[in-house]
């Protein structure tokens, strides 16, 4: 797998694009190493390289998802670490949304998302909306520091990293637990609202 990572550098921003998109399938090493290689050539280009593994990930994303589909879990548990697969089942079981969008920052393979949410019925499009958000985060935070800092940056990519992911973790979790909240007392008023015309349209009932 290290050959064909080393293979893809050869061909800079198009090897990018489609380590970014296997990564998002099937393949093992994270397409990182790639951004990082290629942005130490050029930090010029780091933003642009960014982009092109941003789209190759996004492209790759359904395709992940339509393996899980078919596949469930035997496939995730067949070429990758059951750690990856068991942490990431465990994510998904508290809220599918935090799991996927704050898999884009953590050492599991996104592929695990991709494939674990098609086995689990996660909505393609709900997949895709928060893959979006963190991969764009993750892809992007490396290129602007390469950008920023050139070759320096090499060293600053992991620490940056962790300060946004736990900074952005707690805040992506309560941004959803509102959001879930405020949709419970929607349901619940929207309920409450249609009891009390069943109660309106009965009263009339009787006085007819």
């Amino acid at each position: 797998m290290d050959s064909i990572a080393e293979f893809l550098k050869q061909f800079g921003a198009l090897g990018l694009f489609v380590h970014s998109m296997i990564d998002a399938i099937f393949f093992p090493i994270p397409a990182f190493f790639t951004q990082v290689s290629l942005s130490m050539i050029d930090p010029q280009a780091a933003l642009q390289l960014a982009t092109v593994g941003f789209i190759g990930c996004l492209l790759g994303t359904p395709v992940g998802y339509g393996i899980g589909r078919l596949s469930g879990k035997v496939l995730l548990h067949k070429f990758l670490k059951k750690k990856w697969v068991d942490a990431a089942t465990a994510m998904f079981g508290k809220n599918g949304e935090a799991a996927v969008m704050i898999g884009a920052f953590t050492p599991i393979p996104f592929k695990v998302f991709t494939i674990l949410s098609g086995g689990l019925n996660f909505p393609l499009w709900k997949l895709m909306v928060y893959a979006a958000i963190g991969r764009a985060a993750k892809f992007y935070i490396v290129g602007s520091l390469f950008y920023m800092y050139g070759r320096a940056a090499e060293g600053m990519v992991k620490q940056v990293s962790m300060y946004v992911f736990l900074i952005a973790v707690p805040v992506l979790l309560i941004g959803l637990f509102v959001k879930r909240k405020l949709t419970n007392r929607a349901k619940a008023n929207e309920a409450a609202g249609g009891k009390a015309t069943v109660a309106v349209q009965a009263s009339h009932s009787e006085e007819a």
